[in-house]
């Protein structure tokens, strides 16, 4: 016979058997519940993480309409999805630099230039790129508007865009200005000479970066000659002002002060009183050794312009 604890062991497995199959069903429901919720998650996951063909040809309306604001940050927010995707990489890199070169802030333009540079590098390992010539051109020029500390990889790929023979007439002056930059003179002359082939007339600032290239290699009368191209035909007077500058430059250089004094004379009766002319012609008088002279020049550079440093260190002011 069972004893009385005998008993109340088995009522208690009874209970606890009983009280599985009430429970099984539920448990069995709460778990298919949260087995479609984690794969509705997952759906849903896969949905957000696609670029879909609209995606793109909006980023491509945008690119086109040149409404580079907009494309820079929807391709910006589609690089977060996909980041090696080359056409995503590009608009990102070519609109970024087309916001950098319209910011007057430099910190703003280096900020855009950076995020160009670094898009277009990713897209440059891709196989895409390897005869996109677009790809080298704007990445020269991104490092060409960093400044002169990376005049070097401006050179490197405004060449490899150069040697695919990407269709841009601005390449030479933009590699000459980058060999100038990185002091190889002659290179410069070289690509500036290919520049001025390509472009017909000639900008003023072609001119005035081939005249200043010569000068640097101390061949001024090549420079002298560009330098009276631009004030024989440039209409913009304030070109006209630096390539009377320059050419003063080179004539102190060489030892002709009256052709050196005449250039800031013509400045003056062309363009009105300028504290920088009246400076210049001080240091020019002081060259010669009439210090009369030029201290009256440095004080009325000095009346014109009370903040022109070197003109009040001059007057001991």
């Amino acid at each position: 016979m069972l004893n009385n604890k005998t008993v109340a062991r088995h009522g208690h497995h009874i209970d606890k058997f009983k009280l599985f199959r009430v429970l099984a069903p539920v448990f069995l429901i709460v778990c298919i519940i949260g087995i479609a919720v984690v794969l509705q998650a997952k759906d849903s996951q896969a949905d957000t993480g696609k670029i879909t063909r609209n995606d793109k040809r909006e980023l491509s309306r945008l690119w086109a309409e040149s409404d580079f604001d907009a494309a820079y940050i929807l391709s910006k927010e589609a690089l977060n999805i996909k980041p090696v995707d080359f056409s995503l990489l590009t608009i990102n890199g070519f609109s970024a630099f087309q916001l950098g070169i319209s910011q007057i802030n430099n910190q703003n333009r280096l900020y855009y230039m950076n995020e160009s540079i670094n898009s277009l590098r990713k897209a440059m390992l891709l196989k895409e790129a390897s005869n996109d010539g677009r790809i080298f051109y704007v990445l020269g020029k991104s490092y060409y508007y960093k400044g002169n500390d990376y005049s070097d990889l401006a050179v490197k790929y405004l060449d490899m865009a150069y040697n695919l023979n990407y269709e841009a007439k601005d390449i030479p002056e933009f590699l000459g200005l980058s060999y100038a930059a990185s002091g190889d003179y002659r290179s410069s002359v070289n690509a500036f000479s290919q520049a001025f082939e390509d472009n017909k007339p000639p900008s003023d600032s072609l001119l005035l970066s081939i005249a200043r290239s010569y000068m640097a290699m101390e061949e001024y009368n090549m420079a002298v000659g560009y330098l009276s191209r631009c004030v024989d035909t440039s209409p913009d007077s304030q070109s006209v002002i630096i390539a009377h500058f320059l050419l003063a430059e080179i004539y102190k250089n060489t030892g002709d002060y009256q052709m050196a004094e005449r250039q800031y004379f013509s400045i003056l009766e062309s363009s009105g009183e300028n504290a920088e002319v009246r400076f210049q012609l001080g240091e020019l008088y002081n060259l010669l050794g009439d210090t009369t002279r030029a201290r009256a020049e440095w004080r009325i550079a000095f009346r014109q312009d009370p903040t022109h440093a070197r003109a009040r260190a001059r007057l001991n002011i």
